[in-house]
C-alpha cells in the first residue's frame, strides 16, 4: 500500500475522523525512538582500495591534462 493510496481513503473519512488519524499518528512517532546522529567520520576510509597503488600527484597531472 503506497501513501497516494492511503491519502485517498483518508480523503474519503470525515473531518473528524481525519483529525484523529492525525493524531494517531503524531502519537506513533512520538513514541518511536529518536534515530542516532550520524557522523561523515563514519565513511572514514569508505572506498580506498580503489586508490590503492594510484600516486595522487601522477592522478592530479593527468586530469589537468599535463
Amino acid at each position: 500500500m503506497t501513501v497516494n493510496h492511503l491519502l485517498e481513503h483518508a480523503k474519503a473519512l470525515e473531518q473528524w475522523q481525519q483529525k484523529e488519524l492525525i493524531m494517531l499518528l503524531v502519537d506513533h512517532l512520538a513514541s518511536q525512538p529518536p534515530k542516532p546522529k550520524r557522523s561523515l567520520k563514519e565513511l572514514q576510509g569508505l572506498g580506498k582500495e580503489i586508490w590503492e597503488g594510484v600516486d595522487a600527484q601522477e592522478y592530479i597531472n593527468e586530469l589537468r591534462g599535463k
